[in-house]
């Protein structure tokens, strides 16, 4: 049954967003009170999780300082990271838990809310079985918390249905690398990026979503080496690259087939290496044979000399470097995308070398760590399969149950949401995701979202998915508690506490291991301190693929940061996967996959004519929860806005700040037009950091990749037109003629 709708207007009052510009006290008070200690720490935002230090008062956040020794990042931080401590003292910020009425939300006591989740769940898989109880996490909690959340569903809860956001982001990175290499991590660490003689990035707009990366980038070409840059928008990195591959959404596969195409009919690439290191080539080399550099131009719309230079570039290069993101990866042939990369690099020998490599740029702040260890719908601590026997009896052993016991595989993030609309799942926990506005095609995981029985939700905020809870359990920030996280090039980090919740808040891990010990066994979840948790994770992860047994909380402390696999204290960390052409399958090779071009879920055609693709701000950061809250980020860039090249605004009677309607054939949004000369003519470009009407997510479609089940967000048809006028919204949301990025005139 649908739950009565709750006043919007009097939530956002009540719960936010509103933007804090001054830290708690202001800046006068912050220079008359300085801090008490400088705690070393960690970024809370994207996966490059840049050292920090923040400066702390008593039980609140006040400033950072750099951190210049910490190696990654060498003290620098992009806008996110220099403005992350204004959530500290933040007026919306959630003190206590809240219980859903009619009229909204009351406060409630632990003892209330916790024994009215608890009870919820346990009478749902009563009346309908343990599966349909479903379990959300989070790419953005510490390792300790991700591996929680998977033990929490599977022991006490025992449901199959468990997994996180990071569906929306690496899934399609990890299973391509599992299929070639055995292993779902970047195999280099960032120190080899400077050393590389020519850099491919496919799909990252490096600037804005990794801006530290940039630098490693930079350092590349001072030293000589080329650039090459594919995405079918000119993103700031590309400003500065030495080529430039305007790629037509959807078809990056092609393209990378082409490029192949070019290194095999040249003999460019490494035959001893293929011999000795890898399989599956001839089927490959089979497979781009009719992919000649025009018939790649006709299908990608990227000029054939293009095409030639870019793969000779690579081709002839002592050392090359692959780099890639979610531009390739969100669409329903991400694996296939990932996969043509990775062939080129083993095609060509740049793996397993100093400066020569394939990488992933992850995007979430935890996101490698938090899928390595079970909060995963199909996946084990230590990056095991659940459908292992063997790596069964080890994590049950760990965790003191019956293999039999253990639940098998379930549904995947969108699939979990599919199911609870057709009313199968019934109740939901989640942690760490904001649904709502980051899943495809809003409209129905707001529907799916009404008919649940029973939602409970732990979060620091009351995010957009929050206000369709039931029971919103008053949780922590990322300094407000302990643990690690794994970086977007493998290295483990602590996570040190800087400051305790505030008011009633408590920590997430607390919350979790509450909930767990009432639904019982309580014995299976002892803990009293993240640390504990992590000493019971390492034995999980023991001989696993990502092996944490090696790696200690004073180990990580004494040398910034350790790379798995660490298999034993003496252990000295893995920083260069794959070094002597040794791989992670059976067999000790790499694998060659075909791959193919298929057509995108969402087609243009003369209704839809236009592609529409989305992505990241340098300002904003996911779903917005926590960035659309910190005054100087919004004010870098306060609304959503449609990119359009000039030659399809002209052709559309569309003059800049014109209000604008973007329709699919899901839903239709109505923003302001900013008219750019770095997109391609037939594509348009919104970030998707924003809920409600402004979100674009009501605009996407649900299709999925067939292996990695990840929506394809970067490949939708639309339709664009001049709007009659300003949207409803427009005066509801604030939305001025200055609402474009900070300086943009």
């Amino acid at each position: 049954m649908a739950k009565p709708p709750l006043s919007s207007a009097a939530l956002r009052d009540r719960f936010g967003p509103h933007l804090q510009h001054e830290p708690p006290g202001g800046f006068e008070e912050r220079g008359r009170y300085p801090a008490d200690r400088l705690v070393k720490t960690h970024c809370c935002f994207c996966g490059q999780q840049c050292g920090i230090q923040l400066k702390v008062r008593g039980n609140e956040v006040i400033g950072f300082e750099p951190w210049e020794e910490f190696p990654f990042n060498r003290g620098m931080l992009c806008p996110k990271g220099v403005k992350r401590y204004l959530q500290g003292g933040h007026p919306d910020r959630l003190l206590d838990p809240l219980l859903r009425t009619d009229a909204g939300f009351r406060t409630a006591t632990w003892e209330e809310s916790l024994d009215l989740t608890v009870r919820r769940l346990r009478e749902i898989q009563a009346r309908h079985g343990r599966d349909a109880v479903a379990v959300y996490g989070g790419a953005s909690l510490t390792t300790e918390k991700s591996y929680l959340v998977g033990k929490l569903a599977r022991v006490a809860l025992r449901t199959r249905h468990v997994d996180y956001n990071g569906r929306l982001c690496m899934v399609s990175a990890g299973t391509a690398y599992k299929m070639a290499f055995g292993v779902d991590r970047s195999p280099n660490p960032w120190s080899d990026i400077p050393l590389a003689d020519v850099i491919l990035v496919a799909g990252a707009n490096v600037a804005e979503c990794a801006p530290i990366t940039t630098d490693y980038i930079w350092r590349s070409r001072d030293r000589g080496g080329k650039l090459i840059v594919i995405d079918p928008r000119m993103t700031p990195i590309t400003r500065n690259a030495d080529l430039y591959l305007p790629v037509r959404p959807g078809t990056d596969v092609v393209l990378m087939m082409g490029l192949l195409h070019v290194v095999l009919r040249d003999g460019l690439e490494d035959r001893s290496f293929i011999e000795a290191h890898t399989s599956g080539f001839d089927a490959v080399a089979a497979s781009v044979k009719p992919w000649t550099p025009q018939a790649t131009a006709e299908v990608t719309g990227v000029p054939p000399e293009s095409i030639e230079k870019a793969a000779k570039w690579f081709g002839e290069a002592e050392r090359a470097f692959a780099m890639h993101a979610r531009g390739i990866e969100h669409q329903s042939k991400g694996v296939e995308n990932v996969l043509s990369v990775i062939n080129l690099a083993l095609a060509t020998g740049n793996i397993g070398r100093e400066g020569a490599g394939c990488v992933m740029i992850t995007g979430q702040g935890n996101g490698q760590g938090g899928r390595e260890h079970g909060q995963k719908c199909d996946q084990l601590p230590g990056q095991r399969s659940i459908a292992d026997p063997a790596a069964r009896r080890h994590v049950a052993k760990v965790w003191g149950i019956e293999e039999e016991d253990l639940p098998g595989a379930g549904l995947t993030a969108v699939e979990i949401m599919e199911s609870i609309h057709r009313g199968e799942i019934k109740g939901l926990l989640s942690i760490c995701f904001n649904p709502l506005v980051s899943l495809p095609d809003s409209n129905f995981t707001r529907e799916a979202l009404e008919r649940l029985e029973f939602f409970g939700v732990i979060d620091f905020f009351l995010s957009e998915t929050a206000q369709h809870a039931d029971v919103v359990l008053a949780g922590s920030l990322q300094e407000e508690d302990e643990g690690v996280v794994c970086t977007a090039e493998g290295r483990v980090v602590h996570v040190r506490k800087a400051v305790d919740p505030p008011g009633r808040a408590r920590a997430d891990s607390e919350i979790l291991c509450d909930i767990a010990r009432r639904l019982g066994p309580a014995d299976k979840f002892p803990y009293r301190s993240p640390k504990e948790i992590f000493e019971e994770l390492r034995e999980a992860s023991r001989g696993g693929v990502a092996d944490y047994a090696g790696i200690t909380y004073d180990r990580l402390d004494s040398s910034m940061g350790l790379f798995w696999p660490c298999p034993a204290e003496t252990h000295p960390g893995t920083p260069r996967l794959f070094e002597g052409g040794k791989f992670f399958h059976a067999d000790g090779r790499a694998r060659f996959v075909v791959t193919e071009n298929r057509p995108s879920g969402d087609p243009v055609g003369p209704e839809f004519p236009v592609y529409l693709t989305t992505g990241r701000v340098v300002s904003q950061y996911l779903s917005g929860t926590q960035t659309r809250r910190i005054g100087p980020l919004v004010d870098q860039f306060p609304q959503p806005r449609v990119e359009i090249h000039p030659r399809l605004a002209d052709s559309l009677g569309i003059a800049d700040r014109d209000w604008v309607t973007v329709t699919t054939r899901r839903d239709a949004i109505t923003l302001r037009a900013w008219r750019v000369r770095t997109i391609r003519p037939d594509t348009v470009f919104v970030a998707y950091h924003w809920p409600g009407r402004r979100s674009i997510n009501r605009l996407t479609h649900r299709t999925l990749d067939p292996r990695s089940k990840i929506p394809e967000f970067k490949v939708s048809a639309c339709h664009i037109r001049r709007a009659d006028g300003p949207p409803e919204w427009a005066a509801e949301e604030g939305a001025s003629a200055d609402a474009y990025p900070l300086g943009v005139t």
